[in-house]
């Protein structure tokens, strides 16, 4: 489908602009290729999408995949497309993991202040924000059926062999740029790895019609 005009913040769209699908292997298409059925497949029958994209601690790379999935149906201008996340527990947005969404154009309030805080994440002027907190994946914020499921994690991946109410179960997993933690090299990895999630996340939704 191509991309029509949207109003995307400037920053955002030129980041998606430099990214390179092609160096996608054939081998991570295939893992992305049952994705892209589950969001044709609704788009065929105008029936509303929802991804819930689930890790561990719903800390990381659960968020990434949210916040860009979001943008990415904006971008290629497919209607209700409603994304979620989740964990097998709670903790908290990682601060990295939003600074990283910052510093690629996305703007972040901070909406509560304790140990869990929610964060509104805007990409659009005129779309609503992305309302970012680490939750359960069965916490009453998310979808209890008519979704997929998308395994960000090897950790919950194999620890969730069954996940209530999922219309489909998509393993898509990640590494978990959190080895970098407190090292130089911090920043540099998570930016690696959102713009990995951001490049396949734009893969997937350019391959819907």
């Amino acid at each position: 489908m191509e991309s029509t005009k949207t109003n995307l913040f400037l920053e955002i769209e030129n980041i998606i602009k430099g990214l390179q699908p092609a160096t996608i292997t054939e081998e991570r298409k295939t893992i992305l290729q049952p994705l892209i059925d589950f969001i044709q497949h609704k788009v065929d029958h105008q029936e509303e999408i929802r991804l819930n994209f689930i890790c561990t601690h719903n800390s990381r790379r659960s968020h990434l995949s949210q916040v860009w999935a979001q943008t990415m149906a904006t971008y290629f201008n497919i209607k209700n497309v409603f994304c979620y996340s989740g964990g097998t527990e709670a903790t908290a947005l990682f601060p990295m993991a939003a600074e990283t969404l910052i510093n690629s154009g996305f703007q972040i309030q901070q909406l509560s202040k304790n140990d869990n805080p929610v964060y509104s994440i805007k990409f659009a002027d005129n779309e609503h924000p992305v309302i970012g907190f680490s939750k359960k994946l069965d916490d009453d914020f998310n979808p209890k059926a008519n979704f997929a499921a998308i395994m960000t994690c090897s950790q919950a991946d194999g620890g969730c062999p069954f996940i209530a109410g999922a219309e489909k179960r998509i393993p898509i997993t990640f590494e978990d740029p959190k080895a970098f933690d407190s090292t130089p090299q911090q920043a540099e990895k998570y930016k690696e790895r959102s713009l990995q999630i951001a490049t396949e996340l734009f893969y997937v939704f350019s391959e819907i019609n």
